[in-house]
């Protein structure tokens, strides 16, 4: 319909240092549920009494969803590379997230032939979990499950379920100069302004007064 808004993809974006353009990859179909599950930093169980409310950082928050990628639409139209390929290019697009650069793994392979003793280690991509403008996290991607349902004549898969299963990274985990750092403050700090208008109604609803007199600043 012309009148209705536009649909916003999820995705997952992706920075190589080895490669400066990001890899993106949008869900063909929003998946219908996300679950999210939030692991509290507390100051732990011997810690001293007085320090029983003290947090140790941002909780441990996990999400995960299940993606369907489907290629029955480009098939029809007979587009490539759903002709020759099925559904391998995007299936492949969301594996590379959990597997080291060959180029990286040639180099190490050639530095331990030639007697080095220390070879630099692989580095997961730098990921961005894009659900929506108002949730942008960066994650690592911690759970993947395939499940191939339909193939064509030449068995490439045209039909899957993809389970994701991701670990929110918080400032907790990137040093003060890494983006991460900043650009998951910046998801607390939104976080912290929808909190706040969220409970400036409930307060009237629980204490049966206007918000303003118990707060001054509402």
């Amino acid at each position: 319909m012309p009148i209705s808004p536009k649909l916003q993809k999820g995705a997952i974006v992706s920075f190589d240092i080895f490669n400066r353009v990001a890899s993106v990859v949008a869900f063909q179909y929003n998946p219908e549920k996300v679950t999210r599950t939030l692991q509290t930093q507390a100051a732990g169980e011997d810690a001293d009494r007085s320090e029983a409310l003290r947090l140790r950082g941002a909780p441990v928050e996990n999400i995960s969803m299940d993606v369907e990628i489907d290629a029955t639409d480009q098939l029809e139209a007979a587009k490539e590379p759903a002709t020759s390929l099925g559904i391998h290019p995007q299936l492949a697009a969301l594996e590379m997230m959990l597997y080291p650069k060959s180029t990286l793994v040639t180099a190490n392979t050639v530095a331990l032939a030639a007697g080095t003793m220390e070879v630099v280690p692989p580095v997961a991509p730098f990921t961005l979990l894009v659900w929506g403008i108002k949730r942008i996290v960066p994650v690592r991607l911690t759970e993947f499950r395939i499940m191939e349902n339909l193939f064509d004549p030449a068995l490439n898969p045209i039909q899957a379920e993809v389970s994701l299963g991701f670990r929110v990274l918080s400032y907790n985990d990137f040093c003060i100069s890494d983006p991460g750092h900043y650009l998951f403050l910046a998801h607390q700090i939104a976080k912290e302004a929808f909190a706040t208008q969220g409970s400036v109604g409930n307060l009237e609803a629980v204490f049966g007064a206007d918000a303003s007199l118990i707060d001054p600043h509402l």
